[in-house]
C-alpha cells in the first residue's frame, strides 16, 4: 500500500518556536566534567571548553539550554560556584562530591560561545524564595543591589539578561529533595515569583508541573498570574533501577504515547483560561531514562553501574526515530508547546558521546541536525491517507503502529514546501505519494535521510553506521510527488 500524504500548503496552522530543538545539561555523571567541560582535555582551550563538542552543538543551531538540573538543582546553592574561591559540598541527590568548579559564570560563558539562550533551573526543594530572586539579582540587574555588584567584582560588568527561569524541577516526585505537596507547591511557587519578578518584571518563568488535574488547579489558582509557562518531563522507557533497554518495535509502541500528556496538559490550560497565556515547555524529555540504581542504597555500589548509560550500541535508531516522532508531536502542538529540552545533550543519554580521542554523533544527532537544518518554521495543514500500519506486542496489549508519521513546513517567506517523513517499520520500504497544490508552481525535490544498516545500527568510536545522506529525486513536475523511505528511517523532503 501507498501511503498518501495531503498538504494545504495555503492553510497556515502555528509558527513554531526554535526553541522546541532546546538541549539539557545537569551535574551527574559526565555531562559538564568531562563533557563539555573538561580543562585536561587536549580538545580544550583556555576556558576549558571542549571545543569539539561546542563545534558540534553550533552545527546542530542550539537555540536554548536548561542547566544545572534536573534533580541536582533541588539541593544546590549556586552562591558557592561563583567567584574565585569555590566550595565543593556533597551532591545528595547524586551522592558525589560536586566541585562546584563550573557554575553560573562558566554556563553564561557557554551559551554565549554557542549562541544558545541560557535557561536556569532554580532551587525548589531546599532553597528559598529570596535565594532564587538572589540569583535573578546576580544575573540580570545592571548594578543594583549586593549579588549584581558581586558579579561586577566577579570580572563580568554587564548584565547577563538571562531570560527564562524555571521554579523548580520534579517537586511533585518523592524522589526530588524538598519534595512538596500540591497545596504547598502553588503557595510556594506564587511567593517564589513575585520576589524574582519583581527583580526583573522582563523574565520568563515556568513552573515544575506535571500532566496531573489535581496539580496543575491548585498551582494555576495560586501563581498562574505570574507564570508564562508550565513544565512537564517525561521519559519512556523507565530504566533508571535496570538497564534491560526496550527492543526498536517496543520504542516504536512508545511513540504512540507522546501526545497525550501534551492534550491533557493543553486542556487543563484551556479548562482555566491560560491558552494563549502560559505555554508548555516540555523541558526533560528522552526516549530512555538515565540508568542509576542503588541511589539510596548504603551497601550496593550506586556509581560504577552509570558508566553503563555511555554504552554506544544502547543508541540506535530506535531513539532516532523517537525522537523524530517526539519533535514531529511538538510541532503539531506548536500553538502551545514552545520549547522541549533534550535530556542530555553530552554523555548519559545524550547526542554526543565524548572520549579521550575526540566524539561520537550517537543517530539522535543527526534528527537534531536534520531538523534544524531542513524543516520551515510555519506548519501547514497535511494528513495521511491510506497509511499501513504494523503491530507490536505490548506488556499489556497489543497496539497498532501506523509506518508513517509526517508533518508538513514551510519556511517564512516562501511557497516552497519542507516535509518531514518518519518511516517507523522496522524492516519494510514505504512509498508516500505527497500530493501538492496544483495552483504553485514547484521546480524540484530533494530527500534528507537519516539512515542506519539496521534497525539496531548505532555509531561507535571509529565506526559510523547512522549518517545523514541525501538523494535528488526524479520528479515529472506537476505531477503528485512519489518518494519511497527506508525502513526505520527519519526523512525531511525539500521541495522548492
Amino acid at each position: 500500500m501507498v501511503s498518501k500524504l495531503k498538504i494545504n500548503s495555503r492553510r497556515e496552522l502555528s509558527k513554531r518556536d526554535k526553541k522546541i530543538f532546546g538541549q539539557f545539561l545537569e551535574h551527574f555523571h559526565r555531562q559538564i566534567y568531562g563533557g563539555i567541560y573538561d580543562p585536561t582535555s587536549a580538545f580544550s582551550e583556555n576556558n576549558g571548553f571542549r571545543q569539539d563538542v561546542l563545534e558540534a552543538l553550533k552545527r546542530i543551531q542550539v537555540p536554548i539550554i536548561r542547566w544545572p538540573g534536573g534533580c541536582f538543582v533541588s539541593a544546590y546553592h549556586w552562591k558557592d560556584a561563583i567567584g574565585k574561591q569555590r566550595t565543593p559540598y556533597f551532591d545528595k541527590a547524586w551522592r558525589v562530591e560536586e566541585s562546584n568548579e563550573f557554575g553560573t559564570d562558566e554556563f553564561i560563558e557557554y551559551c554565549l560561545l554557542l549562541g544558545a539562550e541560557p535557561y536556569i533551573c532554580t532551587n525548589a526543594g531546599t532553597g528559598s524564595a529570596e535565594e532564587m530572586s538572589d540569583w535573578v539579582e546576580y544575573c540580570n540587574l545592571p548594578s543594583e543591589g549586593k549579588w549584581a555588584k558581586l558579579r561586577i567584582e566577579n570580572g563580568h560588568p554587564a548584565p547577563y539578561k538571562v531570560k527564562y527561569w524555571s521554579i523548580g524541577n520534579e517537586n511533585y516526585g518523592h524522589w526530588e529533595m524538598g519534595a512538596k505537596d500540591v497545596k504547598e507547591w502553588g503557595r510556594f511557587v506564587r511567593e517564589s515569583a513575585k520576589m524574582m519578578k519583581r527583580v526583573d518584571p522582563t523574565i520568563e518563568l515556568m513552573a515544575a508541573s506535571i500532566s496531573d488535574l489535581d496539580w496543575n488547579l491548585d498551582l494555576l489558582r495560586e501563581a498562574g498570574q505570574y507564570l508564562d509557562w508550565i513544565s512537564i518531563h517525561d521519559y519512556w522507557d523507565k530504566v533508571q533501577e535496570n538497564n534491560d533497554l526496550s527492543d526498536y518495535e517496543t520504542c516504536m509502541a512508545y511513540t504512540m504515547d507522546i501526545e497525550q500528556p501534551i492534550l491533557k496538559t493543553k486542556y487543563i490550560l484551556g479548562s482555566l483560561g491560560y491558552l494563549g497565556k502560559i505555554r508548555i515547555a516540555y523541558d526533560e524529555w528522552n526516549l530512555r531514562g538515565w540508568h542509576h540504581p542503588h541511589v539510596n542504597s548504603g551497601t550496593e555500589d550506586y556509581l560504577t553501574p552509570r558508566d553503563k548509560n555511555d554504552i554506544n550500541s544502547s543508541y540506535t535508531m530506535a531513539d532516532a526515530v523517537f525522537t523524530a516522532c517526539f519533535l514531529n508531536q511538538c510541532l503539531k502542538h506548536s500553538d502551545v508547546v514552545g520549547m522541549a529540552n533534550f535530556s542530555p545533550i553530552v554523555n548519559t543519554r545524550g547526542a554526543i558521546f565524548t572520549h579521550q580521542e575526540g566524539i561520537v554523533l550517537r543517530p539522535t544527532y543527526f534528527v537534531f541536525e536534520l531538523y534544524t537544518r531542513y524543516l520551515g518554521d510555519i506548519i501547514v495543514d497535511s494528513w495521511l491517507s491510506e497509511s499501513s500500519i504494523f503491530h507490536v506486542d505490548t506488556a499489556n496489549m497489543t497496539k497498532s503502529i501506523p509506518n508513517v508519521d509526517a508533518i508538513a513546513t514551510k519556511r517564512s517567506g516562501s511557497e516552497g514546501l519542507r516535509v518531514a517523513l518518519i518511516n517507523r517499520h522496522p524492516d519494510q520500504a514505504e512509498s508516500v505519494t505527497v500530493q501538492l497544490d496544483s495552483s504553485i508552481q514547484y521546480s524540484n525535490a530533494v530527500l534528507y535521510s537519516v539512515v542506519g544498516d539496521s534497525k539496531d545500527a548505532y555509531n561507535d568510536i571509529g565506526k559510523e553506521h547512522v549518517r545523514i545522506i541525501e538523494q535528488h529525486l526524479n520528479w515529472k513536475i506537476p505531477s503528485d510527488l512519489t518518494v519511497e523511505i527506508q525502513p526505520h528511517s527519519v526523512n525531511v523532503l525539500v521541495i522548492k
